[in-house]
């Protein structure tokens, strides 16, 4: 997007909005979601420099939050390598942008703090444990620049923000940097009896990546070839899903992507990927050609080998780790010349329901989402206080409660049109968002409605005809973004919004960057369902249960999103829970509201066949959980 940044501007006058207002760098620190946005390039700002050149978590702004936090609670001693970490800094700010846009976070103020800290206390550097056999061994293999013991480094590898995971500092961290070295380092945790962890990006809402003895982080290994002859990609364990779709797009190509910071291998192999093109190219196995992988004893296979476990079948159990995932080979499919994203909006449940199963029939569109209005609200706007509002205006005053929001080409949109249903096109799509702030405003909302006496804002928003005269009326600027944002980033918002690709729904459903919003106020706890869309009445009872169970334990919830597959037959369900992971009363009705979701869909999984839970996907981690639930 070619965004020019100032440095000074991010560093002066500091003043936080809509709940971060005075909020300080320790409650700050504490904070932090682990989506390890700040590790990807996705404003095109740049990557923290340090976190680039070292590797390790405790490098990138993420990592230095948290190593901030356990430095303040005492949990880890001021080390020499905390003393790096903190000096490798140069407070440039790009972590200030990309994590306002995410979590409207100002980490800057943190990472001044963390260097103070280690100022004030140079006096007390405590030094590192001996070298010893494990951390030799590992040296040996991906080199000592790429292994550490320092809990500085492992700190940053020791928690998530999820309520059903304790703190586990891990002894050791390595970075192996391809296949070779990964099994060299499953045989050795063979011979010195380690356990280990697996971690991509670190970005799992659930979290279950730490170990007490070692933890594997895959970051390093960066493969990604384009095979055109045989229409696909030949990804890397560290490679992240923004990544893998930029590569896909210089070839006139897309692939099915998870959030932009997730590790294609990680997603893929953990809960498999699944996105709103899952209505078009499915999920899970029907989007691998074929995979590599290093087994606990060393051994790499491949999962086109004759006598190769089948992973992907699934099984309603524990079942033990069959392998780390090393690359994919991972299907690529081409974009169409007159791609368009477009949205069909309801106020009702039950129609919107009905319309994405006969999408699904009618296998109308590539994308194809069911949202809810607190999802749509949170992700077009830059701010919280912002998404309350437009999620009000859009409901009450607009009727729009729901939005299916589609991908497709000319004939899917006419379409969609010819059976009845009011379409929003792109181009209004582009007015709405970069007017949001003045949809708020009465008198707008008059004018709006005047135009078309008798008529819905369906019918309004719908008709192509109106299109120029709202755009007069609405005035979509990029300076309305602008102005709802602090006044030291308002030059950076506007930049950033002049950017035609920040108002493409195509785009932004290919690369998924205003989704990462989605837990801009808590952390989210997200429950992903396989449930059948004929009867209509199951979905709308697990949602309801959803609704009751999270109110009657006060944890903020809503509806997230429903995205057809196997020709609208059954669909993938998110309904997400929301925790301040620093309230302790909270967490503890968190794991209870926990506890009582898993007992209900275990319910409808005994009762409907085709109701399925992604736990069983997860393999040891939802079994880890559930012990904390249960005892």
């Amino acid at each position: 997007m070619d965004i020019q940044r100032e440095h000074k501007d991010i560093r002066e006058g500091v003043s936080l909005e809509t709940g971060q207002q005075g909020m300080s760098p320790m409650k700050m620190a504490g904070y932090c979601r682990h989506y390890a946005m700040c590790k990807i390039d996705f404003l095109e700002t740049g990557v923290c420099a340090p976190g680039l050149r070292h590797g390790f978590v405790s490098y990138y702004p993420q990592g230095r939050m948290d190593l901030y936090a356990a430095l303040q609670r005492g949990k880890v001693s001021l080390t020499r390598g905390a003393v790096h970490i903190a000096e490798t800094c140069n407070l440039c700010g790009k972590c200030d942008y990309q994590c306002h846009f995410v979590t409207e976070m100002r980490p800057l103020r943190v990472m001044e703090a963390l260097r103070q800290y280690v100022e004030a206390n140079r006096n007390h550097i405590e030094e590192g444990a001996a070298v010893d056999a494990v951390y030799e061994g590992l040296a040996a293999i991906v080199g000592a620049e790429w292994c550490s013991r320092d809990p500085a480094i492992c700190v940053a590898y020791s928690s998530d923000p999820g309520p059903a995971t304790p703190q586990t500092l891990p002894s050791y961290v390595a970075l192996p940097g391809n296949r070779q070295e990964v099994a060299a380092i499953m045989k050795l945790c063979q011979q010195e009896g380690l356990g280990f962890a697996v971690r991509g990006n670190g970005s799992s809402v659930m979290g279950f990546v730490m170990s007490h003895d070692l933890v594997l982080d895959m970051s390093r290994m960066k493969k990604a070839e384009v095979d055109s002859g045989r229409g696909l990609i030949r990804l890397g364990a560290g490679v992240t899903a923004y990544e893998a779709q930029k590569k896909a797009y210089e070839h006139g190509c897309r692939v099915q992507a998870a959030e932009p910071s997730a590790m294609i291998c990680a997603n893929l192999m953990c809960s498999g990927i699944f996105s709103t093109y899952s209505h078009a190219f499915g999920m899970g196995a029907q989007n691998v050609v074929d995979a590599e992988f290093v087994d606990p004893h060393g051994r790499i296979f491949r999962l086109s080998e004759k006598d190769a476990p089948n992973l992907f079948a699934y099984q309603q159990r524990e079942v033990e780790l069959p392998g780390i995932c090393t690359e994919v080979a991972y299907k690529m499919y081409p974009r169409l010349p007159d791609e368009r994203g477009f949205l069909v909006p309801f106020d009702h449940f039950d129609t919107a329901l009905a319309f994405i199963r006969e999408a699904g029939q009618r296998r109308i569109g590539l994308a194809a989402g069911l949202l809810g209005g607190a999802y749509l609200s949170t992700f077009l706007t830059p701010t919280s206080q912002m998404a309350q509002r437009i999620k009000d205006v859009l409901h009450r005053q607009m009727g729009i409660s729901f939005l299916v929001q589609m991908i497709g080409d000319q004939y899917n949109e006419d379409a969609v049109r010819k059976m009845g249903y009011p379409v929003i096109s792109q181009r209004i799509f582009r007015t709405l968002m970069l007017s949001l702030p003045s949809l708020g405003e009465n008198e707008v909302l008059i004018h709006m409605n005047e135009m078309m006496p008798g008529a819905s804002f369906h019918d309004l928003l719908s008709d192509k005809k109106m299109e120029p005269l709202l755009e007069t009326i609405l005035q979509p600027d990029a300076q309305s973004i602008a102005d709802a944002v602090p006044g030291d980033l308002s030059d950076f918002y506007y930049r950033l919004y002049q950017d035609p690709r920040m108002t493409d729904l195509v785009w932004l459903n290919d690369f998924r960057i205003i989704s990462s919003r989605m837990g801009r106020e808590k952390h989210v706890v997200a429950w992903i369902v396989y449930v059948p869309l004929d009867p209509p009445g199951v979905v709308k009872a697990i949602n309801a249960d959803f609704d009751a169970i999270a109110a009657k334990w006060n944890i903020k919830h809503d509806y997230g999103f429903i995205t057809p597959v196997d020709f609208g037959k059954r669909a993938v369900f998110e309904y997400d829970y929301y925790l301040d992971q620093q309230d302790e009363d909270e967490r503890m009705r968190m794991l209870q509201a926990m506890k009582e979701t898993a007992g209900m869909i275990g319910r409808y999984a005994g009762e409907y066949d085709s109701v399925r839970w992604i736990k069983h996907t997860l393999y040891q981690g939802f079994a880890r959980m559930e012990n904390l639930l249960y005892t």
